[in-house]
């Protein structure tokens, strides 16, 4: 649902700033790479000390870099493969770097095995979630389902939480409970859009391999 509509609406209000970038000599890579970088850092300096406002700021500012390079590659006419292996091979670095940061909280400061291991969870699943629909696609599927919680979704929902529960910091009371209601969010919402991508490749699979058995053979199975 983010993908759809929330990706549509910061396209349009990014447009002019991947312009500007364009007329400065900057290529799509680069932001794609500093943006990556930006992420990684704000999730893994701030996050495992529990400086989640400030982290979730940082890593804020960075994230868009992933709607501003696709931008600038439109706008250059450059769109290629290259570009979009770079970009998805980096946001999953970017993704492991933030729920590895909540992960790291939760091991030290934050105390909390439990989520220390929902954390992981959530890291673990996103990067699955996302092999499954790019292995299915490997192999000739479409994989035509929309997720429950997709990539957009998780990093909403994660940093939304983060940002809030560091006004704890701040003296807002009981606020930091919202992180980890988040995280258990997210780790339910990805085993449920794993389940959805999985049991839709294996349908269509079986649709694909169907279509593309002999037509004698299909014929004696129907005769059955």
């Amino acid at each position: 649902m983010l993908n759809k509509y929330a990706r549509a609406f910061f396209t349009r209000v990014l447009t002019p700033f991947a312009a500007f970038l364009i007329r400065r000599g900057v290529s799509p890579d680069t932001v794609t790479l500093i943006g990556t970088a930006g992420v990684v850092a704000g999730a893994l300096v701030f996050y495992p000390r529990g400086e989640f406002f400030w982290g979730t700021v940082v890593i804020t500012l960075f994230v868009f870099s992933d709607l501003v390079d696709g931008n600038m590659a439109r706008q250059l006419g450059r769109s290629s493969r290259w570009g979009a292996f770079l970009d998805s091979t980096l946001d999953r670095v970017a993704d492991g770097a933030i729920f590895g940061g909540f992960a790291l909280w939760y091991a030290g400061s934050g105390d909390d095995n439990v989520l220390c291991a929902v954390s992981i969870f959530c890291l673990a699943s996103g990067q699955v979630v996302s092999y499954t629909k790019a292995r299915g696609e490997s192999i000739g599927l479409p994989v035509a389902v929309n997720g429950l919680v997709e990539r957009a979704e998780r990093l909403v929902i994660s940093l939304v939480a983060a940002g809030f529960a560091g006004l704890h910091k701040f003296g807002v009371p009981g606020i930091q409970y919202l992180l980890p209601v988040a995280l258990w969010i997210v780790a339910a919402g990805s085993l449920v859009t794993l389940i959805q991508r999985v049991v839709t490749v294996r349908r269509e699979s079986e649709e694909a391999e169907a279509a593309a058995a002999p037509q004698g053979t299909r014929g004696s199975e129907a005769a059955k």
